[in-house]
């Protein structure tokens, strides 16, 4: 387990790689994300982002709530010229996520709110207990949802992201999955079922592939139609530079 006072991170040495597992670890704060954090977030993502072993990460938190959002006592003594540096401090932590190599699977048990929504954002898949609620009640503070927050549309799509945008207001699980926000929404105690259900498919597949794979996923955000086509098929003459197409295809036939 790494050492750090506001996170914690461990890892799950398994046949074929490793599974981390990062917990948000102020519970008494709704694990409210303060620079501190954040700094020990951005820290732990660029680590393990650099481990050729690891095959995925799991991002959770303590306590009843994922993140209820970016840390208010901060952001009370903000002015002009310390709000830049806050909120791109807090960026910088969510884009390490985001930037990790290997799918990273949102497991979210309770409030997600405001930087906790982003954070769940970046996340490549997400699944939530029956109790959890989303929201981005920026505007409700007098200031407007900025970074990650612009993730929201392509996930949720355009008129259901405004509409929380513009107003504030939560939505339960259920809608949360009904528009395509999280994949999956359980009891509570089904939670670690569908993580380990989601970390089992991704082990079973091939490890290079995987990553190619989301480093794909990732820059077909960036890029019109034609050129994300054009990069796929590069992507699959380099996969077949190495043995794990042979090795798998093999396998699937029975060889």
């Amino acid at each position: 387990m790494d050492s750090f006072e506001l996170i914690t991170v461990t890892r799950d040495e398994r046949d074929g790689g490793t599974i981390a597992t990062i917990t948000l670890n102020r519970p008494t704060k709704l694990n409210a994300m303060s620079t501190a954090m954040n700094g020990e977030l951005q820290a732990a993502a660029y680590d393990l982002a650099r481990d050729d072993s690891l095959r995925a990460v799991v991002l959770t938190a303590s306590g009843k709530a994922f993140v209820g959002g970016a840390d208010i006592r901060e952001m009370a003594q903000l002015d002009r010229h310390t709000a830049r540096t806050f909120i791109t401090n807090l960026h910088l932590a969510i884009d390490e996520i985001r930037r990790i190599p290997v799918p990273v699977i949102g497991r979210i048990n309770g409030f997600c709110l405001g930087a906790g929504l982003e954070l769940a954002a970046v996340c490549d898949f997400r699944v939530a207990t029956e109790g959890a609620k989303f929201g981005m009640p920026e505007v409700r503070v007098g200031m407007p949802s900025v970074i990650e927050a612009v993730l929201l549309p392509r996930l949720m799509g355009w008129g259901k992201a405004t509409e929380i945008l513009l107003t504030g207001d939560m939505i339960d699980a259920a809608e949360a999955m009904a528009c395509g926000l999280v994949q999956k929404v359980v009891p509570p105690e089904q939670l670690d079922v569908q993580v380990e259900a989601w970390v089992q498919s991704i082990m079973q597949s091939a490890p290079d592939a995987v990553r190619m794979q989301k480093r794909l996923i990732r820059s077909w955000q960036d890029m019109p139609i034609d050129g994300a086509i054009n990069a796929a098929i590069d992507a699959f003459e380099e996969s077949h530079a190495g043995d794990e197409p042979r090795t798998y295809l093999s396998r699937f036939l029975g060889g």
